[in-house]
């Protein structure tokens, strides 16, 4: 599929339904590779941030680490 947009003076772009119809997502991924731009599909938000994701730690370490600086006086 081949099609011609205009980018808006906002930077906007309204992308062909067929396009749209192909992507089969509302939110997309952007790659610019030199003088190409590149949409991927994000199937899920939460799974595009997914690698900025830090392990949380255990409930009962966190629970262990506050309790010890509210009694040491840190907590203030």
């Amino acid at each position: 599929m081949l099609a011609t947009a205009k980018v808006t003076s906002k930077g906007q772009l309204t992308l062909p339904r067929a396009a749209r119809t192909a992507l089969d997502s509302s939110t997309v991924e952007i790659e610019v590779q030199g003088n190409m731009v590149i949409l991927r599909p994000v199937k899920s938000v939460a799974g595009s941030l997914n690698g900025y994701a830090v392990p949380a730690a255990p409930l009962h370490e966190i629970r262990e680490k506050v309790w010890k600086d509210v009694a040491h006086g840190k907590g203030s």
